[in-house]
This record gives structure tokens, sequence and C-alpha cells, in this order.
């Protein structure tokens, strides 16, 4: 092979395709020297792959029962971006978050104890994005983030805000967010007493970490309310309801830029959602053919009772040419 990491994978699928080898074969089979051989088996070891030396008249090489998966090999870059890839692969696609998760799980089991450790530490909620663009982040805050959250242990960095302020802050981390091309982590501020949301791309982590704390309650849902501003919907109509719907079920009817769905339980959901106009957003409604109360506003009650006038109009004057 060309390059040593690219012959530390072959060496590695070679030893997962028959049990024992001899160390000459192996060498002939590369085309390097036994003594490279030797090394590269070193240096698997290292990485945590459990190569077995084997006695006999030449020697060799088995890999341990057990690790007869797939051949990967990860960096620490490229495992941050396996995980990364992964966790946000649902973001704006119904359907594949099984596939997401079987897939990291099978990914984790190839990978070394010391990067699977790490890629454990980053569990990312991701919110859809919309069409906005990108922001690069440093994968090693993403790292440091995770690692504090997975440990329970004070984070401290400097601070950029959007004015151009900077500050330090000392935090408990919860959770990162992936949400409209932008990273945001979302942590308890011990300063300020309160939950806050900080870009990712405007961090930059201290060293040492802090104290242990334990871990405050933060559901899910809001967190990412803590990551999506107040009025930012910009639909001439936004009505909220309970639809007696599952979320899933009604999650894949609504674009993220159109509302969002929030599960109350297993049966019902409540649904924030825009349109161009009040009658609008209520016949959209009345699509899903579920039971719904408005919670508000006024408007959107109005809407649904002229409709129904309407509906009842059209069917009485329909009465006469219908059956029976």
């Amino acid at each position: 092979m060309t390059t040593p990491s690219g012959r530390l994978l072959s060496l590695l699928s070679l030893l997962q395709a028959r049990r024992d080898w001899p160390g000459e074969s192996l060498a002939d089979r590369l085309g390097v020297s036994r003594r490279t051989v030797r090394r590269d088996v070193d240096r698997l070891r290292e990485l945590g792959y459990p190569v077995q030396t084997t006695k006999g008249p030449a020697g060799g090489y088995r890999l341990a029962p057990g690790s007869d998966l797939p051949p990967l090999l990860f960096d620490d870059e490229q495992a941050v971006a396996v995980a990364v890839a992964l966790q946000t692969a649902t973001l704006g696609v119904t359907g594949v978050q099984e596939a997401a998760v079987r897939a990291l799980a099978t990914i984790r089991q190839v990978m070394p104890s010391r990067l699977r450790h790490r890629v454990d530490a980053l569990q990312v909620l991701a919110v859809p994005p919309t069409s906005s663009p990108a922001t690069a982040v440093d994968p090693e805050v993403l790292l440091q983030f995770g690692a504090c959250n997975r440990d329970h242990q004070v984070l401290r960095f400097d601070y950029v805000d959007k004015e151009g302020a900077g500050s330090l802050r000392r935090v408990e981390p919860h959770r990162l967010v992936s949400r409209r091309g932008r990273w945001y982590a979302v942590a308890w501020d011990l300063d300020r007493a309160d939950w806050r949301t900080f870009r990712v791309d405007r961090v930059r982590p201290r060293t040492p970490v802090g104290p242990r704390f334990s871990p405050r309650e933060l559901t899910d849902e809001m967190v990412a309310d803590l990551v999506r501003p107040p009025g930012e919907s910009t639909w001439p109509a936004l009505g909220r309801v309970v639809l007696h719907a599952p979320a899933g079920d009604v999650s894949r009817w609504v674009r993220p830029e159109q509302g969002t769905v929030i599960s109350r339980d297993d049966t019902s959901c409540e649904l924030e959602v825009g349109s161009w106009s009040w009658p609008s957003l209520a016949a959209w409604l009345l699509l899903f053919e579920e039971e719904f109360e408005v919670l508000d506003p006024p408007e959107l009650v109005a809407a649904l009772e002229e409709i129904g006038g309407r509906v009842g109009r059209a069917a009485r004057a329909s009465g006469g040419g219908l059956p029976g």
C-alpha cells in the first residue's frame, strides 16, 4: 500500500479474512518486510484491535474471537464526522432515523475503545434546518462540550456575542443542537443562574474543566424552544392547536419552516403552524381528518366558524339533488 494508514486497513482486512496468518504470508501480501508487519500489528494494538501472536515454526497473527467485523479504521476527525453525520441524518428526511441509529451502532462496534469513548460523548439533538447557509465550527469544540456533558463537568470558555462583546462563561453543558446550518450549545449558566444558548462557532473553550455537577432536567421540547427565537415565524397567520393524532404521524406533513409539533401523549400533539391566511390555515387543519381544539388565536376560531357555515350552506343547497 502507498500509505501507512492504507496498509493498516489492508492488514486488518486480511486478519479478518481467515483465522491464522503466518507473518511471512502477511509480508508477501502487503509487499513489505516482516519487521514492517510487526510494527503495523503493534500499531493496530495501540488503536485497540485485539491482534494475537500465534506460536509455530514461522510464527503468525490472528484477530481475537468476536472481532470479525467489517474493516474500518477511523482517526479522531473521521470518528467525529461519522457520529455527527449519522445523528443528523434525519434532518429534512422522513423514515431514515432507525436506519441511521442502526448504522451508528454498527460502526461503533468496529471502533477502538478510545474513539468509541469520544463518539459516545457526542450526543446531538437535530432540529430541522431551512435553506440558511451552514456555519463552520471546530470539531474539537463539539467534542469538548460533548465530553463535559457526558462527564457532568463544568466548562469554562470565552464567548463573543452577536454585538461582538466578549465574556468569560462558566456553564453546565446539557445538549448540542444542530439547527438551520448552525450549531448551538444549551447549558445552565452558573453566573446568571438560568438556561442559556450559545453559538458554538463563537466559543473558545478554556482548560482545565471545572468540577462535577448534578444534571438538571430539560426535555427535548424545552431544548428546541431555547434555540427557537420568539416570534420567529414570518407567516401572516400563525395558530396553535391540540390535534388528536400521534406527533409522529403529524410531523411528516409539517415542513420545518411551516411549524413545530410537540408530543403530548401517544394519541395527541400540540401543533404550532402558519399559513398565508386564516381561512387557508383552517382548511389545512381539516385535511388531517382528526378532531382538534384551537388554543389560539381567536382569528383561527373565526375562520373555522366561517368555513363551517359555508360547508353547511353548500350541503343544504345540494340536498335536493342527493339520493334519499
